[in-house]
């Protein structure tokens, strides 16, 4: 045991090798990026990279914040911890997005900068993640669609050209098989339980179901960088109707929401609900400004 340090100390587990870093949970705790060059791939534009990481990172980011205000109006405590732990996996992924967005583009902006002194405006997040949480069965059906989505994603992205988002991917591919695995376990009690929460689950995937095309929406970005993302909207419509068919419910028939002007959340259109998150996330960053904890 180390003595010196309480963290260290905690991620000591009997029987291991010491110095090997562990969670206070026992799983293991490495770095993804550790010995991963962080140099520009030859041929590979940082203004492209930059953007479409910025488009992964708010992604994250937004879905964090909502996650965590389940803290204390969860339905039972063990969803509070689980929801939670979930934010924190997607606020990992999200600050080593943006702190690459801010070396690919050469400005070298950090994660702080891109997440507590845009506008909402300038985050490039897809409006599936930005609306309020409504209530838990909502919060699910939400979270099935995008880590099903995000999943299949991350799956390709572990062979992408830029190192440093392949090991965020590779990394994010485990994390996101838990967050699927999770929505997909309360979508099946929730619609497989009683009457009630039967009719609140079909609600929630009704609510959420128009914002799911825009993950399937190529941006030109993605285009110009080999990711389209329309290429995942067969698999994954069909893990999803897997799914939802299983929980004794029925697939969604809604239209996909508007787009405004032909633009969406990738363009920098949003719905009124991201300028409210952006205000609570921002708000200690910005009445104190340089200030550090």
């Amino acid at each position: 045991m180390t003595d010196d340090h309480v963290y260290l100390t905690l991620s000591e587990a009997p029987g291991e090798p010491e110095g090997e870093a562990r969670w206070a949970y026992g799983t293991g705790f490495a770095d993804p990026l550790l010995g991963v060059d962080t140099a520009l791939p030859p041929g590979l534009d940082g203004a492209d990279l930059a953007a479409y990481c910025l488009m992964l990172g708010d992604d994250a980011l937004v879905l964090a914040q909502r996650l965590i205000e389940w803290c204390t109006r969860a339905p039972e405590l063990e969803e509070e911890v689980a929801l939670a732990n979930l934010a924190l996996d997607l606020l990992g992924q999200s600050r080593q997005l943006l702190t690459r967005a801010g070396q690919a583009d050469g400005t070298g902006r950090g994660e702080d900068d891109f997440a507590y002194w845009r506008e909402d405006h300038e985050f490039r997040n897809v409006r599936l993640v930005e609306g309020p949480n409504g209530d838990f069965a909502q919060t699910i059906a939400r979270l099935l669609l995008f880590s099903t989505a995000r999943h299949a994603l991350y799956e390709r992205l572990a062979g992408f050209a830029d190192p440093v988002l392949a090991a965020v991917a590779a990394r994010g591919v485990k994390e996101l098989a838990y967050h699927r695995e999770y929505a997909t376990s309360w979508t099946l009690r929730l619609g497989g339980g009683t009457e009630y929460s039967a009719e609140r689950m079909q609600a929630g995937l009704t609510a959420v179901w128009p914002l799911l095309d825009e993950l399937f929406t190529a941006h030109p970005v993605e285009i110009r960088l080999g990711a389209d993302p329309a290429e995942l909207r067969g698999p994954v419509l069909a893990e999803l109707a897997e799914v939802i068919t299983e929980a004794g419910l029925a697939v969604p028939a809604a239209a996909p929401m508007a787009r405004v002007g032909g633009r969406a959340g990738r363009d920098g259109v949003h719905t009124e609900a991201l300028g409210l998150l952006l205000a609570e996330l921002q708000v200690v960053a910005r009445a104190h400004p340089g200030a550090t904890w």
